[in-house]
């Protein structure tokens, strides 16, 4: 779903802008395989889409580039920022969710396990044994925001992070709740918008594609 197209301005509020990207396809998404904290790389699908969001971004306006520093997610800001000339500032707060003892297990491996019923009905307080239980997972996610929107009130700044992160991004621009199933699309690297004032958050445009006609996207973690 996108919302009524966006294009953002320098603000002369105390809001901030905040333009962020999924990284580009790995190997594990396309193995439907999960993540999280496991430093998996871009594989050529991913290259080529970070390159096209890239270009996506070129005639905005940001005051800083910020991305998580797991290697998908920096080698995707990474070409922004050559074109953007703009440097790369890393924030371990936009990594994605520590899936535990979930990491490097396919979909199907997941849906064997007994503890799958708490996975899939997103259970809050379930940390997947030695991992991040989501209810902590979102507190992070939002203090990380937060804290990037007050440094830079009333400017725009671009964020490269994981599907995990924009998941809870998107609720908490909608007042979504964290058990509640996605409805909402987290395609890699297209480029979505949210306005962070304080306290609220808005969304502005999201899952905006135009750029990645010729890529393929997936929506795993």
């Amino acid at each position: 779903m996108n919302a009524p197209v966006f294009r953002p301005q320098p603000n002369d509020v105390a809001s901030t802008r905040v333009c962020i990207v999924r990284h580009g396809e790995t190997d594990w998404n396309a193995q439907r395989r999960i993540q999280g904290q496991t430093d998996i790389p871009l594989n050529d699908t991913g290259r080529q889409q970070a390159i096209a969001a890239a270009q996506g971004l070129v005639g905005q306006s940001f005051a800083a580039i910020y991305s998580s520093d797991l290697q998908r997610a920096r080698d995707t800001a990474a070409a922004a920022a050559d074109l953007l000339k703009l440097p790369v500032q890393f924030e371990a707060g936009l990594r994605e969710r520590h899936y535990g003892d979930f990491q490097g297990l396919t979909q199907d491996e997941i849906k064997a396990r007994a503890d799958y019923e708490r996975y899939i009905t997103r259970d809050t307080s379930f940390a997947f044994g030695n991992g991040e239980s989501l209810a902590v997972f979102a507190e992070r996610i939002k203090n990380t925001l937060n804290a990037l929107a007050q440094q830079h009130a009333g400017e725009n700044i671009l964020l490269f992070a994981h599907g995990g992160v924009l998941d809870i991004i998107y609720r908490i621009a909608t007042h979504r709740p964290l058990e509640t199933a996605r409805d909402f699309p987290i395609p890699n690297a297209a480029l979505n918008w949210v306005e962070i004032g304080n306290p609220d958050w808005q969304l502005v445009e999201w899952g905006v594609q135009d750029h990645l006609e010729n890529s393929k996207e997936l929506a795993v973690e």
